[in-house]
């Protein structure tokens, strides 16, 4: 019995060795975009977490919509080889339309030999149906969903600019509030109006720039 146990557990840390140089075996990937630094992504690491994703294959970009350069993504497509296994909580993390999306799946899939599960649709999923027809069924509904999550993302734009629009059309305003005119702003503008005192000596005076002063003067002379 001990010659058979001293021989497994060679085995086995024979077969823990190559894991660890990174030799064939398949490492699995985890995914992460939020569109703005104050988005929160607890939810896709939530999501990682439960299917034990190691930490250090969990790549997180944090970026704007107009800025998708993505440097973490590249450097785990980088380090992905064939076989290895990505997960995404769901299709738009790809890309922010229908054309991104449909090729970064193309070169994961087609290019790179990598497999990808999208975790809110498990019909995405490559390690299923290998054959010619279970190709062609997930590209089709890759499609499908790629075109919707753009579809989706165009109306949430278009219901916002309506609802801006809107709301300015009963007189609110965006933006940040202006600031209150100092104590002595009436004043100095009384000076300046009199000549007294130069345009740049009454913004000295009330800690503005000349050109922020001669704006609120207009505000103030219109309202009065």
């Amino acid at each position: 019995m001990r010659k058979a146990e001293t021989a497994n557990t060679g085995i086995v840390r024979v077969f823990a060795s190559a894991a660890g140089r990174g030799g064939n075996m398949a490492n699995i990937y985890g995914y992460i975009r939020v569109s703005s630094r104050d988005q929160n992504e607890d939810r896709q690491t939530a999501a990682f977490q439960e299917i034990s994703i190691p930490e250090k294959n969990i790549f997180m970009d944090k970026q704007s919509g107009k800025d998708f350069e993505r440097p973490s993504y590249k450097r785990m497509v980088r380090r992905m080889k064939k076989d290895d296994l990505l997960y995404i909580k769901s299709i738009d993390r790809l890309g922010r339309n229908y054309g991104e999306i449909l090729e970064q799946w193309r070169i994961l899939t087609k290019e790179k030999g990598i497999d990808i599960v999208v975790l809110d649709m498990p019909l995405l999923d490559t390690r299923r149906g290998k054959d010619l027809m279970g190709t062609f069924l997930s590209d089709i509904v890759l499609q499908v969903l790629s075109f919707v999550a753009e579809n989706e993302r165009t109306n949430i734009r278009q219901r916002q600019a309506e609802g801006i629009a809107a709301a300015k059309a009963k007189g609110v305003k965006f933006g940040r509030p202006p600031l209150p005119l100092p104590d002595n702003f009436y004043e100095i503008h009384r000076q300046w109006r009199k000549k007294e005192i130069s345009v740049s000596e009454a913004a000295r005076l009330c800690g503005m720039s000349r050109a922020t002063f001669h704006d609120k003067a207009k505000i103030f002379e219109k309202a009065r």
